[in-house]
């Protein structure tokens, strides 16, 4: 044994752990400073995240707290020490998911950088982070903050960056940020805050930006924000701000960009403007402004871009305008703006963009807007403008779009317009213009969009359409063109066509055998017309006709091809007022998304083939045909067969149902489990309950394709052949727990057909197994070909906008369709499905609607983490723009090839949306051509108007859907 110990040294062992303690409580009461305080206050709020992101893991007890990944530490002086404290915590896009009220920011009273933005950070911005008094910077932009921002962040005095953007903050700003004098940067955008900007952020004089926008901001601008004689940037648009513009903005001399857009300031915009000369972005549109456009906005010589469009703007447009000769963009559309165009515009040599459209415009267009060689877009429409197009025009060799319709525009179209090499989109309609179209209107290869109906236009089709393989839409409907288009207008290699309209004209001829190499027609129209001979059964080699076929009001003859029946996704069919003979062929049957079938005035005879459209049939739809001028006769004998068949099926459903009651009855002993209620559905008639339980083996794990938050997805192949997908839901005691609701829902959801939703065959509700039955759908899930290389390579543009146009036609259906509406809830990339040719089927359509619909949280089962509607985090009320907002998200899903997380300012100016996305598109597809590259930027439009914060500034889905058929028609005019 060793010596004992002597008492000192025992009284200095004892000493020892009092000291450390003694130390430990002094830095706790000097703002714990030290680093086991700081490392306990981080590992607890890690300990509460749900799943700690990666970047994490190097946070241990036995690491080193200045070695964590993403901490940084520095000496600081306090007293006579000079400890090593956290001074950073930088974790952006980390995925982390908890909240930022579990951090104890009295242990690290030295933090001066936080950034934390693009995360899931959840609940209240803690009242406590006042106490970092020195921190700097904070950023916690792209979270799911909520509640009010915190009176107390008026005590982090040595702020100079605050951003809270795109959270879902309520209430007022609070005044107490007038005390942030040092601020620099100030952000709360994409939020909902609400009530008046308060008149203290006044003091905050050093401020450069300022933005309040995309929120629910009132009340007027305060007069206080003339102290900020540093900012250099006010973004306040995006709210419900009103009153006049104050002319004190007008103090504010460094500023360079003024946005105010999307309000309801009302009065003339203030002179006092136009004295801040350094300004290159002046953004006033959509607001209630009235008076006159300011001539003194001459002296604002170095703006960029001058958006004045939406409002009450009356009066000419100044002459002084001419003096911004560095404006690439001015918007003066949709208001009452009067007078002729300046001569002086031509000096903008520098104009890309110039939109006068939709206002009372008169006078002619003049030849000095030929100077601006530079100018792609040029929009005309929807004016007085008279005279005819000058022809200096030919020099606009950078011309995309050239909009001139609903003018008294007049006089043939010069010849130049063949040097109109870059022309995209040419947009005539609506005027008075006459002579032939130039001969070789495509001369550069590029254009896509012909539209010139409703003018005098006479002789042929230009020869030159013929090769003009870009060529999207052509529509030349109403006017007095002639010739024989089977020779004068081959359309055998226009393989991008997807809409021909020549109706109203005196063509004359045989329809081409051709026309069926247009594989992507959506709509042709050649009614009106003097076309004679067969309808050549080439047409019925269109399968993607899906809006219109029109021959009506020609001289055609001889028999109805065939072929028709091959259309399948048709929905209008007009061969009226023509001499078609025989009988309407049986194979018209399977046109099952019919809506209208005109084929009166015919000699046709025989019997009404059997088709669920002809069901309900309107009378005049057949009359008269053979027994042409007998209509009581006719239509004494077609009631009864309508009759006839109405009353078979609706006995057959009736013999059916009891039969499998009693079948359900009788089956009971053999199937152990029994069941309540199975619906008849299947292809023969028989009950398929037992058929699924074999296919499955009883539900087992080997034949599950998907799972989701309502259940699991098993294909099943039934014996005769049929492979189904089959929905076995999840059970708890609150779900399901009306079993005469949930049968009287699916009883409906089972009668749905459109072409883009998935087929639900049927059910079986039973205690035990609770199962629905859906059409199978080979590729899976869109989610699953994004995540799939090879499949998103082969996913190409094209198909992905027509698979946005066959989402947004099955969502409208469901919306404005079917009575009563069903909103599905939960529009996701994992609930489209996709076929083998990369067609779009929406799935789960109905599912939510039976689960809880009237729980209090019901928000919770509304929808998936990332596609749920910003609303419904201070709301329960699901609606329609519900699955508008969630469609918005899908579609930047398929420009992306992901989800966006985001990462989208969706609050930018529509002309910079489609530029910020382009330099994101998914990589994996071939590069998109300009057909594509227009197509997809007024897809991506569309997102962002989908993702607007209120519900009712968002289109319904029918607007949205008619807008991506003309989308794919370039009929983009529309901002």
């Amino acid at each position: 044994m060793g010596a004992p110990l002597t008492p000192l040294l025992y009284l200095c062992l004892l000493l020892v752990p009092c000291l450390l303690l003694l130390q430990e409580a002094h830095a706790a009461r000097h703002g714990g400073i030290s680093r086991r305080s700081q490392r306990i206050a981080l590992l607890r709020w890690k300990a509460t995240l749900a799943s700690p992101p990666l970047q994490m893991s190097s946070w241990q007890e036995n690491t080193s707290l200045c070695n964590w990944t993403d901490i940084m530490c520095a000496a600081v002086r306090h007293g006579r020490r000079r400890p090593w404290v956290v001074t950073n915590i930088s974790l952006p896009d980390a995925g982390i998911h908890g909240q930022l009220g579990e951090l104890n920011f009295s242990a690290l009273p030295f933090l001066t950088y936080i950034d934390l933005s693009n995360n899931s950070l959840h609940g209240a911005l803690p009242a406590s982070i006042s106490c970092l008094s020195s921190l700097l910077e904070l950023y916690l932009p792209y979270n799911q903050l909520t509640w009010k921002i915190p009176d107390e962040i008026g005590g982090l005095q040595s702020l100079r960056v605050l951003e809270l953007s795109f959270n879902r903050l309520t209430g007022h700003i609070p005044a107490s940020l007038g005390n942030l004098t040092m601020l620099t940067d100030l952000a709360i955008h994409q939020t909902m805050v609400s009530g008046p900007i308060p008149e203290e952020i006044g003091r905050l004089v050093n401020l450069q930006i300022l933005q309040l926008s995309n929120s629910i901001l009132s009340g007027i601008i305060p007069k206080t924000l003339r102290n900020l004689s540093r900012l250099n940037t006010l973004y306040l648009y995006g709210n419900q701000l009103s009153g006049p513009i104050p002319q004190e903005l007008g103090t504010l001399v460094h500023l360079q960009i003024l946005e105010l857009s999307s309000n309801n300031f009302s009065g003339p915009i203030p002179i006092s403007i136009t004295n801040l000369t350094k300004m290159n972005q002046l953004f006033l549109f959509e607001n209630q402004i009235t008076g006159s456009i300011p001539p003194e906005l001459g002296n604002l010589t170095v703006l960029n871009e001058l958006s004045l469009y939406a409002n009450q703007i009356t009066g000419p447009i100044p002459p002084e305008l001419g003096n911004l000769t560095m404006l690439n963009v001015l918007y003066l559309y949709t208001n009452e703006i009067t007078g002729a165009i300046p001569l002086e515009l031509g000096m903008l040599l520098n104009l890309r963009e110039l939109d006068l459209s939709d206002n009372q415009i008169s006078g002619s267009i003049p030849q000095e807007i030929g100077n601006l060689i530079n100018l792609k877009y040029l929009y005309l429409f929807q004016n007085q403008i008279s005279g005819s197009i000058p022809r200096t025009f030919g020099k606009l060799q950078s011309m995309q779009e050239l909009l001139v319709f609903d003018n008294n525009l007049s006089g043939s179209l010069p010849q130049e317009f063949e040097d109109l090499i870059s022309l995209v989109t040419l947009e005539l309609s609506n005027n008075s213009f006459s002579g032939p179209l130039p001969s070789n209107i495509c001369s550069g290869g590029k254009l896509q969009s012909l539209i010139a109906f409703s003018n005098m236009f006479n002789g042929p089709i230009p020869r030159s359409l013929k090769t003009c393989t870009s060529l999207v839409e052509i529509d030349l409907q109403s006017n007095h063109l002639i010739g024989d288009i089977s020779q004068h207008f081959g359309v055998e290699k226009l393989s991008n066509l997807g809409y021909l309209d020549i109706s109203g004209n005196r063509m004359s001829g045989l329809i081409p055998r051709e026309l069926g190499a247009c594989m992507k027609l959506l709509s042709l129209k050649i009614n009106n017309n003097n076309f004679s001979g067969s309808l050549r059964g080439a047409i019925g080699n269109l399968a993607g006709l899906q809006i219109m076929l029109d021959v009506s009001n020609n001289n055609l003859s001889v028999l109805l091809p065939q072929q028709l029946g091959k259309l399948e996704m048709l929905e209008f069919l007009n061969l009226s007022h023509n001499q078609f003979s025989g009988s309407i062929p049986p194979s018209f049957a399977s046109m099952v998304s019919l809506s209208t079938l005109d084929v009166s005035y015919n000699n046709l005879e025989g019997p009404v083939p059997t088709a669920r459209l002809l069901q309900n049939a309107s009378a005049s739809w057949f009359l008269p045909n053979k027994a042409g001028h007998h209509k009581r006769k006719t239509l004494a004998l077609l009631l009864p067969i309508v009759l006839v068949v109405g009353f078979n099926i609706v006995a057959a459903i009736a013999v059916i149902i009891m039969l499998s009651r009693n079948n359900r009855k009788q089956q009971e002993s053999v199937t152990a489990e029994g069941r309540d209620l199975f619906s008849v559905w299947n292809f023969d008639g028989r009950l398929a309950f037992d058929d699924i339980v074999r296919a499955t083996e009883d539900f087992d794990e080997k034949y599950i394709i998907g799972t989701g938050g309502y259940g699991k997805v098993y294909k099943a192949q039934l014996q005769d052949g049929h492979i189904v997908a089959v929905k076995k839901l999840h059970q708890t005691e609150e779900e399901l727990d009306d079993e005469r609701r949930f049968q009287s829902e699916m009883e409906i959801l089972s009668q749905i057909r459109q072409r883009s939703i998935v087929k639900m065959y049927g059910f079986c509700s039973h205690p035990v197994y609770k199962f629905l039955v859906y059409e199978y759908i080979q590729r899976g899930s869109l989610h699953g070909s994004l995540e799939n290389e090879e499949l998103a390579k082969e996913l190409d543009w094209q198909k992905r906008i027509t698979l946005a146009t066959d989402v947004a036609q099955a969502i409208s259906y469901l919306h404005h369709e079917c009575s009563p509406p069903i909103i599905h809830r939960d529009i996701t990339s994992n609930n489209i499905l996709l076929d083998i040719t990369f067609r779009a089927f929406v799935s789960d359509f109905g599912t939510a609607r039976i689960l809880k619909p009237d729980s209090s949280n019901w928000s919770a089962l509304a929808g998936t983490y990332g596609y749920i509607a910003p609303e419904l985090s201070y709301t329960s009320v699901v609606t329609e723009k519900c699955d508008v907002y969630s469609f918005g998200v899908v579609m930047l899903d398929l420009v992306m090839g992901k989800h966006p997380r985001d990462k989208l300012d969706i609050s930018l100016p529509s002309e910079k949306q489609a530029m910020l996305v382009k330099d994101i598109l998914d990589q994996r597809p071939t590069t998109p051509t300009i057909t594509e590259e227009n197509n997809l930027s007024l897809l991506i439009k569309l997102a962002f108007s989908c993702l607007e914060s209120s519900p009712q500034a968002r289109p319904t889905m029918r607007e949205a859907h008619q807008t991506l058929i003309c989308l794919s028609a370039h009929l983009h005019y529309s901002k």
